[in-house]
């Protein structure tokens, strides 16, 4: 399906260099010379690997149709991720690579999986846009340290290792964005 650079937004999946990349950032930039163009974050569906690409405005792509479906992560078995489907109770298993934030993701996450319309190939995973955790392991906050912007690194339950403000403590829940991997705010039960 043919698309151009009007149609980029994040999540799109394009066909690109005999790959499937999908779209995680973009700029469009119009300079005050010369022609316009959108500036993009890929990440190849395939590897993982994330590339810098410059499309000029009005470029020709080849836009990979796809499905979400609702899935919930079950378990791990080293760098193989089991899903199962929310509607039928079918399971898939993506590799480590395709996975967005896997450090992230708890057992029982619901995540949303693109599947590629014409061979109904998994290609990504994507989490919330955030995710409640327990921390299990930080150092006890300092009293009377009140510098404002200081942080200490805590695990979470999934083994993640996020930076945290110095008031947290273990046993606290923390919400966290999943797209950088960064803590937002203290959850109250």
């Amino acid at each position: 399906m043919a698309a151009s650079t009007s149609d980029i937004r994040n999540g799109l999946c394009i066909k690109y260099n005999h790959d499937i990349f999908k779209v995680i950032e973009f700029l469009h930039v119009k300079p005050g010379k010369g022609p316009a163009f959108v500036r993009t974050k890929l990440k190849s569906v395939t590897t993982g690997k994330v590339i810098d690409n410059t499309f000029s405005s009005g470029h020709k792509l080849e836009e990979v149709r796809v499905e979400t479906h609702k899935f919930q992560y079950l378990y791990n078995e080293g760098e193989t991720y089991h899903f199962m489907n929310q509607e039928d109770y079918s399971q898939i298993e993506l590799q480590k690579a395709t996975l967005d934030s896997p450090s992230l993701m708890k057992e029982g996450e619901i995540v949303t999986i693109l599947i590629n319309s014409e061979d109904s190939m998994p290609l990504s995973v994507d989490m919330p846009a955030s995710v409640v955790l327990e921390v299990t392991a930080t150092e006890p906050g300092v009293k009377g340290n009140t510098a404002t912007n200081a942080t200490k690194p805590a695990t979470v339950e999934t083994g993640a290792t996020v930076n945290v403000p110095l008031f947290i403590n273990e046993g606290d829940k923390i919400k966290i964005e999943t797209t950088k991997g960064t803590y937002k705010e203290r959850v109250k039960e």
